[in-house]
């Protein structure tokens, strides 16, 4: 392999595919064949990178920022789970003090109860009715006795009632702060891989002159175009005929101020965003919490046939749901692309379309 930049480009493809082996087990992905070409001298010019290799190189960018977008909406679950988890505890360590407190006024009452009996000399009531000549008083007697009875058996049962919660509480914040612990190495696990997928990007990026990254991000608009001309040839727009709601509107109104924010994972604005960062934020922006990632808005939301989709709602995008776009009419969408990308507007049908779904159906 020569030394110009055909040479660094095939290197790059090659280490790129050794690290996607590693990060998803059982999938491959060859690198292309380099021609063979002569050693090149020190005056030699770079040998220029086709159109088709400029391809291959944009199929494996491709597949690593899907591969990212997947450990993102797990690092994004597993984040919003940890929220409920740890608001859980909070609640569950709120309910344990009260019901110490609780048991511990019980417990005074029942001392109390107690004390007052040894004043009187240590005879229950019981054993004072039946030392009584008078029948008034045995009968005034009789009815005490069965209050004290009642009040004495409440007493126990309302004790053993919190005690018995106490117990649960403290067991279900043990299960909850367990599933944070798994959660928080879930996380962890998530982050690993979308940092490395994404370096290996960035490093594959990196092997390319300016003008040939110039022709990769033109490449990709033609892919981009040619799946839209496509999906709207296909005639599903035909009957797309639907307007937005009052909360739709206020969603793409939010969608749209974004424009031109960068992409970042995890991220929920307001300075950057992940594509289901920007769908959840603009639908809590116009009243309706969805859920966090793409494949629980898949999952969750209501699904509609796209003939009835309107502005606002949501296209998922991809087998796994890895992605999500904000439908803003006209066969366009508002999104959030990928790391080095902004918040762009792009053709409906430029990806794989999963499905659509309707937050405020």
């Amino acid at each position: 392999m020569g030394t110009g930049k055909r040479g660094l480009l095939m290197m790059a493809v090659t280490v790129v595919c050794a690290v996607t082996v590693l990060a998803a087990p059982g999938t491959a992905f060859a690198a292309p064949s380099p021609s063979p070409t002569p050693s090149a001298s020190p005056s030699s010019s770079p040998t220029p990178v086709s159109n088709k290799e400029l391809e291959e190189v944009r199929k494996k960018l491709e597949k690593l920022y899907h591969s990212a977008a997947v450990a993102t909406d797990q690092y994004n679950a597993a984040e919003e789970a940890a929220e409920k988890q740890s608001a859980e505890i909070v609640s569950l360590a709120k309910k344990i003090v009260r019901g110490q407190e609780k048991l511990a006024e019980l417990k005074e009452r029942a001392g109390s109860a107690a004390a007052a009996q040894y004043r009187l000399g240590g005879l229950p009531d019981e054993a004072k009715l039946m030392l009584s000549d008078d029948p008034r008083t045995f009968l005034d007697g009789a009815g005490r006795v069965i209050q004290g009875q009642r009040a004495t058996k409440g007493l126990l049962a309302e004790m053993t009632r919190t005690q018995q919660d106490l117990e649960q509480y403290s067991r279900d914040a043990s299960a909850q702060w367990q599933k944070l612990e798994a959660g928080r190495k879930a996380k962890a696990a998530a982050q690993k891989k979308i940092e490395k997928q994404i370096k290996a990007a960035e490093q594959l990026e990196s092997q390319l002159e300016k003008e040939q990254l110039e022709r990769l991000k033109k490449l990709e608009e033609e892919a981009a175009y040619k799946a839209q001309t496509a999906w709207l040839d296909s005639g599903a727009l035909k009957d797309v005929k639907g307007k937005a709601s009052e909360q739709g509107r206020k969603a793409v109104k939010y969608a749209g101020a974004q424009l031109g924010k960068p992409y970042e994972w995890g991220a929920e604005g307001p300075k950057t965003y992940d594509c289901s960062g920007l769908t959840s934020q603009a639908w809590a922006s116009a009243g309706s919490g969805i859920p966090r990632t793409s494949q629980e808005q898949w999952k969750q939301l209501k699904r509609i046939d796209i003939k009835d989709m309107r502005p606002g709602d949501l296209i998922i995008y991809n087998d796994d749901a890895s992605h999500v776009a904000m439908y803003i009419g006209g066969g366009a969408i508002i999104h959030a692309p990928r790391p080095g990308r902004t918040v762009t507007v792009a053709g409906a049908g430029s990806m794989p379309i999963l499905g659509v779904v309707r937050p405020d159906a």
